[in-house]
């Protein structure tokens, strides 16, 4: 799988940062962003008067502005804008050179010395029109498109700093009996801290006293939060519930679970797209087209006997002009826009490689357990076995037990009591029977709420109609040792799911859904989603195998996970997705991580990946179609028609081909609303 090959785990020493503190490399890129944006302003300042005393466009518009020394003036501002303005591009002509990979900055900067060099010769001496206005606005347009793209790039990082702000300031460190409230940089590895109930993990850690339930959807998109007790690990960034811990750290700052995320994110923002080097190739060949149309014009026109002066304008004409403006704009404006929609859409794009390459997917292998159900507990039926007892109350009289307990099938019973708006009684004398369930007194009688391991001990008969699905999960009340009834539980298909797949099967995608459950339950929420297979039973390594089956079939393979024992089979699939990337080992093997674990936003990511790849397309043809009819023209190809393209009229298509390019652009934010 070579694509995955640049897909490095992530490295943490290279940040050198704490992620409450902002990062380093995060500000050095908004210096860099301000930069092009001062340098952008100021040459957009100085072009004015550049336009104005440009003779062309004096010609152009039928106004006259002259002066005594006029000329110079020209000559002195035009040099800022070049010098000043065109500094980035200057310094990554050389860098391309001196690399011998001429791109993008090759072609702008060989642009934008030729017309400098030609147009100062003209103030001084040379007969011919001078160039500079073509620089100016030239330099202009390219700075603006270099400043969104790292706008945008900054826009995906917003969302770093939203996860950087899911940290405490400060930890309650505990010292023999003494807590002293300290801030977080001063937290050390092995330090013990407390966490009150209600408040954030300030590092990650291993609990030594206490037990909890920890909220960490924001981290992992784990919707239930999590019970936690002595020896198992906290994330820092999570909420803590009902519970105080001690807890012990283990990592503080740049190696958190956070501050991975948060490198991750950024490792995603520097690898550039594929299409970005689709337009370097572009304007690696119009370096090259420029170069030769323009010694090609020269050398044909002075064979033709005209004066150099005339000669060299023209070849001068076609260098300037074989460098569109908007290619410069044609895929950073699609980039930036799919980036941050992406991201406001709760897709985090790692490899943006993967996300173009997602148009492609041809079969889509789905984790089931929290993707295509909903991870939790929910109550499917409920019956009394009692003639004198109606089964709300055997669903009423259970969620007085269950109330006190965390237990996910607990929580699945109180939570259908609330809903059908039922009065959960009290207890008294709460007890656990242990491994089998809870038991207390409720309204006078004793009421036990237990597992079938219950009943077959007490010699109790199981009733026939207790299980009917293999997916469910069974928990039996009894009232004064007789048994009253029964409540079926299990992990509800995602309302959103059958939507997602049925789409899925429209666009031609195949879906199939591989699972460690039984063949049963698999079997059960195949048939009710209309999957196209399933693989039930299945080990982590055996995952791997699944996506390497379907691929040597030819098949360009999605894998949807969320488990650690995802992580292989992610790596291996052409494109890896981590739904609420469950653990960071699977987001770490992860092209694309979706934050919801929404099904139906893999299926716009597959929608949206299409529709980028389709506008970057079309902005390169719009961008280079430019120059097709461009170039020949302002060579003089029909100058014996009387047809000659002068710079302006050049200057107006190029500026028509811009706008085109930036609004098609900008269209992709309405097609990809349509989707949400």
């Amino acid at each position: 799988m070579e694509q995955h090959g640049h897909n490095q785990h992530i490295h943490t020493e290279h940040q050198g940062h704490n992620p409450a503190h902002g990062h380093v490399g995060h500000d050095h890129h908004s210096m860099m962003i301000e930069g092009f944006k001062k340098r952008f302003w100021i040459s957009m300042v100085i072009t004015i008067p550049v336009l104005l005393l440009s003779e062309m466009i004096q010609m152009f518009f039928g106004f006259h502005l002259s002066f005594t020394g006029d000329k110079y003036i020209l000559f002195a501002l035009s040099s800022i804008v070049f010098f000043y303005g065109g500094w980035p591009f200057l310094k990554g002509l050389r860098d391309e050179i001196s690399e011998k990979n001429p791109g993008m900055m090759t072609l702008i900067g060989m642009a934008i010395t030729v017309a400098y060099l030609y147009s100062s010769a003209v103030i001084f001496g040379l007969s011919g029109m001078d160039f500079f206005w073509e620089l100016a606005t030239l330099i202009d347009i390219m700075l603006v498109g270099h400043w969104i793209e790292m706008k945008s790039v900054m826009g995906a990082s917003r969302s770093l700093e939203l996860l950087v702000s899911l940290m405490p300031s400060a930890a309650h460190k505990v010292h023999g009996e003494h807590i002293m409230d300290i801030k977080l940089e001063e937290l050390n590895e092995g330090d013990t801290i407390l966490i009150k109930p209600g408040e954030k993990v300030p590092a990650d850690g291993i609990i030594i006293e206490g037990e909890s339930y920890l909220n960490e959807s924001m981290l992992t998109g784990e919707s239930k939060p999590v019970k936690k007790g002595k020896e198992q690990k906290v994330i820092g960034g999570s909420i803590n519930g009902n519970g105080s811990l001690k807890v012990k750290v283990l990592h503080t700052g740049k190696d958190s679970y956070l501050s991975k995320v948060i490198a991750m994110v950024q490792e995603a923002q520097k690898a550039k797209s594929k299409m970005q080097n689709l337009s370097d190739r572009a304007a690696k060949w119009l370096t090259f087209i420029a170069i030769s149309a323009g010694l090609v014009t020269l050398v044909v026109w002075l064979a033709a006997g005209k004066e150099f002066s005339f000669a060299l304008e023209r070849m001068v004409t076609v260098m300037v002009i074989s460098c569109p403006h908007a290619l410069g704009l044609a895929v950073p404006l699609v980039v930036a826009i799919s980036t941050a929609v992406s991201a406001q859409k709760g897709l985090l794009i790692r490899n943006r490689t993967a996300f173009e390459e997602s148009r492609k997917i041809t079969t889509i292998v789905f984790d089931k357990t929290g993707t295509l159900t909903k991870g939790k507990f929910g109550v499917t039926r409920y019956e009394s076995v009692l003639a004198d007892l109606n089964k709300e109350d055997v669903l009423r009289i259970a969620s007085a037990l269950e109330n006190n307990s965390e237990h996910p099938i607990a929580i699945g019973v109180v939570n259908k009591v609330k809903e059908l708006n039922l009065k959960v009684p009290d207890t008294v004398n709460f007890n656990a029977i242990t491994g089998k369930g809870v038991e207390a007194t409720v309204e006078s009688k004793n009421i036990k709420v237990v597992s079938p391991g219950y009943l077959n001990d007490k010699g109790i008969a199981i009733p026939q109609n207790a299980y009917t699905s293999a997916a469910e999960t069974v928990v039996f009340v009894i009232i004064n040792e007789q048994l009253a009834g029964f409540i079926a539980l299990a992990d509800a298909i995602r309302p959103e799911s059958i939507e997602a797949v049925n789409k899925f099967k429209e666009n031609g995608i195949k879906v199939m859904m591989a699972t460690g459950d039984n063949k049963t339950v698999a079997e059960a929420v195949s048939k009710e989603l209309g999957l196209d297979g399933y693989f039930a039973e299945v080990l982590p390594h055996q995952k791997v195998e699944i996506v390497k089956d379907l691929q040597s079939k030819g098949e360009f393979v999605a894998m949807t996970g969320d488990g650690i024992n995802d992580a292989p089979a992610l790596a291996q699939a052409d494109v890896g997705i981590a739904v609420g990337s469950g653990t960071d080992v699977a987001a770490e093997t992860a092209d694309i991580i979706l934050v919801n674990s929404n099904p139906q936003d893999i299926l716009n990511l597959i929608l949206f990946g299409k529709e980028t790849y389709r506008k970057m397309i079309q902005n390169l043809i719009w961008a280079t179609a430019y120059n097709s009819f461009s170039i020949p023209l302002a060579a003089g190809v029909l100058y014996s028609y009387g047809i000659m393209m002068s710079p302006a009229v050049g200057a107006v298509l190029m500026s028509l081909s811009t706008v085109i390019v930036a609004v098609n652009a900008q269209l992709l934010k309405r097609k990809i609303k349509t989707y949400a």
